[in-house]
């Protein structure tokens, strides 16, 4: 989802019981912080997929393994789910001026350079200036982590609440719109998400 200008959206778990899920927020540059909203949605059976050398990888925004993703990110973005068999070793490029951490998910991997110590479940790790990534699952269970990278802005961030703009006088006008129901808040008066609906709080 491109939030852009004046969206309310409400996320729910889709069903009962405990679920799993990571979210990640793209912060858009000044000039684009107040386009018309954007929805892409991808069912998961059709996200793209590549395999080798006992590398997996769900290419959810960017590319590897020469597969690319269909998703288009208005601030450039990487966005990859790897699981390694044992005994596999990924050498992933990503641009030089991006930032980009790594989130392991599951088992335990090396990363950066064959003798660094093994990281576990639920770490994540900051990746330096460098042009890509090197892992290695060394353990007998599959390591599954997701690389995350994107193009800094270089621009101030002012946030409130669910508001996210350059400036705090932005922020006061972000406010004073939704308040008031205008400058692309004129359908929040009466939205209600349909998850909520019936719901006693």
């Amino acid at each position: 989802m491109t939030a852009g200008r004046g969206i309310v959206h409400s996320e729910m778990p889709a069903a009962q019981g405990i679920q799993k899920g990571l979210q990640l927020w793209i912060n858009l540059s000044s000039k684009h912080k107040m386009i018309e909203p954007k929805y892409q949605e991808i069912m998961s059976k059709d996200i793209a997929e590549a395999a080798k050398d006992g590398i997996k990888v769900r290419v959810i925004a960017g590319e590897a393994l020469g597969t690319k993703s269909p998703i288009y990110t208005r601030t450039p973005t990487m966005y990859l789910d790897f699981t390694l068999k044992p005994g596999a070793h990924l050498q992933q490029l990503i641009p030089i001026s991006w930032n980009a951490f790594v989130y392991i998910l599951d088992g335990e991997g090396v990363f950066g350079n064959s003798e660094s110590l093994p990281v576990t479940a639920h770490h994540l790790l900051l990746l330096g200036n460098g042009d890509g990534l090197d892992a290695w699952n060394k353990s007998s269970k599959p390591l599954r982590f997701v690389l995350v990278g994107g193009e800094p802005l270089g621009e101030p961030v002012a946030q409130f609440g669910p508001f996210v703009m350059n400036t705090q006088e932005e922020i006061d006008q972000t406010i004073e719109d939704y308040e008031n129901y205008i400058n692309g808040f004129e359908k929040a008066k009466h939205w209600r998400s349909e998850a909520t609906l019936g719901l006693d709080y």
